[in-house]
């Protein structure tokens, strides 16, 4: 059943990212009204822009980023460290945060993928018509109960001596079958066997 569970598995992932994908295109019509509603008013606006002041605040601001870059690529430099080794012990810290951030979006990545993994097994669930959770086997053992052979209340009679000394007479007691006893014996030149003791 485990081979049966991770074929199951990505199908149901795909059937989720169905789902998904057909819940999000189910949003579009709204987003093109809302797009054809207010495209008028963009397009006005973009054609009563004046190009100049455009190009003054795309220019303006290019020189802030080419002086925020400048001031940066100045404080790394700047903050370079020549000691090897320690450039040495950063890059080997940085190499074990990266494989910890790896892991760690490894383990994301898994957790969502099971979560669109049983969101398509809803789906499928709910495209077949179950319900969404499949109810829980219960398996009951029912051992059937001995009942006395009288139906009557079961009543203790004093028995004598005799009685039940005779069932015993009747029935001999088994007999012991004789032990065996095994030995190793040794057989020596000049030695007699050792005789067994019962």
């Amino acid at each position: 059943m485990a081979i049966i569970d991770e074929l199951r598995t990505p199908l149901y992932f795909a059937a989720g990212t169905a789902d998904l994908a057909v819940r999000q295109a189910r949003k579009v019509p709204g987003l093109i009204e809302q797009l054809a509603a207010e495209a008028p008013g963009r397009i006005e606006a973009v054609r009563n822009t004046d190009t100049k002041a455009v190009q003054e605040k795309v220019a303006g601001r290019a020189k802030e980023a080419q002086a925020v870059v400048q001031a940066k690529v100045a404080e790394v430099v700047g903050g370079l460290d020549t000691d090897f080794k320690k450039l040495g012990e950063t890059a080997q810290d940085l190499a074990l945060r990266g494989v910890g951030v790896a892991a760690e979006y490894a383990v994301k990545a898994r957790e969502k993928y099971e979560e669109v993994a049983v969101r398509g097994e809803e789906a499928v669930r709910a495209w077949r018509g179950e319900p969404a959770e499949p109810a829980a086997e219960i398996t009951v053992v029912v051992e059937p109960v001995e009942e006395p052979a009288a139906a009557g209340p079961v009543v203790e009679e004093p028995v004598a001596a005799e009685a039940v000394a005779e069932p015993a007479a009747e029935e001999p007691a088994p007999a012991k079958a004789p032990a065996r006893k095994t030995s190793a014996r040794k057989a020596s030149a000049g030695k007699e066997p050792v005789a067994e003791a019962e």
